[in-house]
């Protein structure tokens, strides 16, 4: 027993001996590589400010078509949705009875010629009589009343005359309105534009309140769209530059674009025609009023559309990526790296957005810094990284 108690010390102390002669230490943690970011640099250039709106299209001139006279419509003349020029008739009223009247007032003027002829017949003989008894009453072989009596005559068919003469002006008066009354039995297009559906059926009766269609001038076209009391002013500063103190005669200094409803790019580029006079106060916004070309009326009033248009030319813009800045407590930030690969962390106030950058200003920030761009998530501030140019920054 005593025997197998020694063996066993013997074991443990040659244990601790080998042990010992080795010379070897628990092992010891590492430092962790630094973290892999993607970075770009800071960019300052010039770059334009752009605004877009909703917009909606009307015609440059919209013109209703109405009667002048009241009858049965008796033909419609154009087709619905066509092209229709200044002064051709697109629909026709009953004449018959514009006819008759017509007639009727050339009869009364023509009876009133005759009653100026018989006026001057009557004129001429009171003055052969006043001319015959003149002498005779001076030298007393008439009574003198008798000349007073021609003479009153003379007076009294000369009025007759004048009166007479009133008549055919107001029977030409008549007749000239008759036949424009006759005239406004085809009734005619205002202007160039296209013509609508119509808005009654033959044989209805109409009359001067009556809109048989409407014609839309579309070529050019305009578009409405409202922008805010801070864009008008930015946009108004731009336009008194270029084009004089009076906006209202703005140009094609301010060029628009027009995205239609199929996202295609309309390839015509608007003006401004003009702003309206006041700025909606429950709104803050103020409409403008702008003008495209439209050739093959290919627009039509009532599209809707995107209008866009530069405001303002900011001048040595810093843009950084969108994608760099954070947003923590309605705080905006970005990392930098700096010497020795060292982040810091810069609060930023970021402006309008340009393509895939942000403008920022603030923060300390110059052209050329390094910006994390991606795995800001991995960084915080004084810490150290293993950057790499961003391609994807670099591109856009």
């Amino acid at each position: 027993m005593k025997r197998r108690f020694f063996a066993a010390i013997a074991l443990a102390g040659s244990t601790l001996l080998l042990v010992g002669c080795t010379g070897e230490s628990a092992p010891v943690a590492r430092a962790p590589a630094p973290p892999q970011v993607l970075v770009t640099p800071v960019e300052q250039r010039d770059v334009p400010i752009y605004g877009d709106w909703v917009g909606t299209l009307d015609g440059y001139v919209n013109a209703n078509i109405q009667p002048q006279v009241s009858g049965y419509l008796i033909r419609q003349n154009y087709r619905e949705g066509s092209f229709v020029h200044k002064g051709q008739v697109l629909f026709e009223i009953d004449p018959r009875p514009f006819q008759a009247a017509l007639d009727q007032a050339r009869g009364q003027l023509a009876q009133a010629h005759g009653q100026l002829a018989q006026a001057h017949a009557q004129l001429g003989l009171a003055i052969i009589n006043v001319k015959r008894d003149t002498p005779l009453a001076a030298a007393r072989a008439i009574a003198q009343s008798q000349l007073d009596n021609d003479i009153q005559a003379q007076a009294q068919d000369e009025a007759q005359v004048k009166s007479a003469q009133a008549n055919i002006q107001t029977n030409e008066a008549a007749v000239e309105q008759a036949q424009l009354n006759l005239g406004f039995t085809h009734v005619r297009s205002l202007i160039d534009g296209i013509a609508g559906t119509a808005a009654t059926q033959i044989g209805n009766l109409v009359g001067p309140t009556t809109v048989l269609t409407s014609v839309s001038q579309v070529d050019p076209i305009k578009l409405y769209f409202s922008i805010s009391e801070q864009e008008y002013m930015a946009l108004a500063g731009r336009m008194r530059t270029s084009a004089g103190p009076d906006l209202l005669r703005v140009n094609s200094a301010v060029p628009l674009q027009l995205t239609l409803a199929n996202e295609t790019i309309y390839p015509h580029q608007g003006r401004i025609a003009f702003a309206d006079r006041q700025v909606n106060s429950e709104t803050g916004t103020i409409r403008i009023v702008g003008a495209f070309p439209n050739p093959g009326n290919v627009l039509r009033p009532g599209q809707f559309g995107r209008v866009r248009a530069m405001t303002a030319m900011r001048k040595g813009a810093l843009l950084v990526p969108q994608r760099a800045v954070t947003e923590l407590q309605g705080r905006y930030q970005v990392a930098v790296v700096g010497a020795g690969n060292r982040v810091s962390i810069r609060t930023v106030q970021p402006g309008d957005r340009v393509g895939q950058n942000w403008i920022v200003s603030g923060g300390g920030l110059r052209a050329g810094d390094r910006v994390v761009s991606e795995g800001t998530s991995k960084v915080r501030d004084g810490a150290a990284v293993a950057p790499k140019p961003d391609p994807g920054a670099q591109e856009s």
